[in-house]
């Protein structure tokens, strides 16, 4: 299973993606957290250090082809994956790929692509994958996306959070990019401003799956850098999430 957690940025994205991840390590079942967003926060949300991302691979592979180090294709292909197995951060609970970004500029549409084809095959190594996708539309119109069975639209109350939330169900639509589960979490919320957002989504025909009440404590792990891996099992955001998870597996 595969769940990735979107939205704009600054609503939640990365709070929803390391508590999933928390909760589904009592599971049981093997998994990988992917930090697709080049801001990179999943990592410090989850307390784990990072020393090599796939961007830096991404580099490394640049660098042997401009030096004439690589020459055929698939001695590319075994670099490029030899490269990103190294990446992949391992802790006794998940394991945690970085996407991070690259040094350089421009595009390198052939590394992409064999990225993209990579990631699906670490994938199918893990019972469950959650993918902290990067803020926005991106990630849909690049289809990095594309092989997702539950897509997590997170927003807060702002206007322009339920807009990004909408235009992301929208595009979807409209890239022919079909999950079997789209659903939305409402994350920051104050219980008395609850019906009124309820009602401003619901004209744009999202599910909601959960809320995350607006709290103090885990606003106080967020504003101290703490991982908010670490929040203690009675927290109402720890709870919130833990609802929203039962959800997802039926």
């Amino acid at each position: 299973m595969i769940i990735a957690v979107t939205g704009k940025g600054g609503v939640g994205k990365t709070l929803l993606s390391s508590l999933i991840i928390r909760n589904l390590t009592k599971s049981g079942k093997n998994i990988l957290a992917i930090d697709a967003d080049p801001d990179s926060n999943l990592p410090e949300a989850l307390g784990v250090e990072v020393t090599k991302t796939v961007g830096d691979a991404r580099e490394e592979l640049k660098k042997e082809v401009k030096s004439g180090n690589t020459s055929p294709e698939m001695d590319m292909w075994n670099s490029l994956d030899y490269k990103i197995m190294e990446s992949i951060i391992e802790t006794p609970e998940f394991d945690l790929l970085v996407m991070g970004r690259p040094e350089g500029s421009g595009c390198y549409c052939a590394v992409n692509n064999m990225l993209r084809k990579i990631i699906e095959t670490v994938s199918s190594n893990y019972d469950i994958v959650v993918i902290d996708t990067e803020a926005g539309l991106e990630h849909l119109s690049r289809r990095t996306t594309q092989n997702v069975d539950t897509l997590l639209v997170v927003t807060d109350s702002s206007k322009r959070g339920i807009l990004t939330a909408s235009r992301i169900k929208e595009l979807a639509k409209e890239l022919d990019i079909s999950f079997k589960n789209l659903y939305l979490v409402l994350n920051r919320i104050k219980p008395e401003n609850e019906e009124n957002v309820r009602e401003t989504v619901k004209d744009f025909g999202l599910d909601i799956i959960g809320i995350i009440y607006d709290d103090e404590l885990t606003a106080s792990y967020d504003m101290e850098g703490k991982p908010l891996f670490e929040l203690p099992d009675d927290s109402e955001t720890v709870n919130s999430v833990s609802k929203i998870v039962e959800k997802i597996l039926g």
